[in-house]
């Protein structure tokens, strides 16, 4: 993996005056000047790796470049593997649906929410049904209602031509409510 956005300045090419060092052990050097830095890692027979240079000093470790590039592209490689993109999901509901047939997509939006997904709610509106706007609303506010603070509203209720949209995220709390139902199930 080549990432054109991991760019360390090492050894000569640091700009700055002083530095505050981290040793190749990890534990802190202190504040040295480039020249003084360069000579220690020099001696150690390793590089100096720039790695924070916005920071006031900024800070270099004393390392070898090649093991510690190797080590920072696997730390970046496992973090986009834990990172899962959020699906957009999207059940759609007429104004005056069943009450059964609400509650199966209703569990429907909870099973979404649970894996993480972002859903969109469609109130679809036909014919004559959009002299009764009120009615989809009232879905919407029945949803919200249901699913409490588990939920954050993305996009409020909005209509779009015949279609009445909301889009809804699941929020940390969605986690807290299913450690609890672990606890409880134990």
């Amino acid at each position: 993996m080549r990432n054109s956005k991991l760019f360390w300045r090492i050894n000569e090419s640091i700009r700055a005056p002083k530095l505050r060092v981290v040793g190749a052990d990890g534990k802190q050097v202190g504040v040295l000047s480039l020249s003084d830095a360069l000579a220690k890692s020099k001696k150690e027979g390793l590089d100096l790796i720039e790695i924070a240079p916005n920071a006031n000093p900024p800070v270099a470790k004393i390392a070898n470049f090649g093991k510690f590039r190797y080590q920072e592209e696997k730390k970046i490689k496992r973090e986009l593997k834990k990172a899962k993109a959020t699906e957009l999901k999207e059940i759609r509901f007429s104004p005056f649906i069943a009450e059964n047939d609400f509650s199966v997509r209703f569990e429907r939006v909870k099973e979404f929410l649970k894996e993480k997904n972002k859903v969109k709610i469609v109130v679809v509106f036909k014919g004559k049904q959009m002299g009764s706007k009120p009615f989809g609303y009232e879905i919407l506010k029945k949803i919200l209602k249901d699913l409490g603070e588990t939920i954050a509203v993305d996009m409020e209720p909005k209509f779009i031509g015949r279609h009445l949209i909301m889009i809804i995220s699941p929020t940390v709390k969605v986690k807290r409510i299913e450690k609890e139902d672990a606890k409880t199930k134990n």
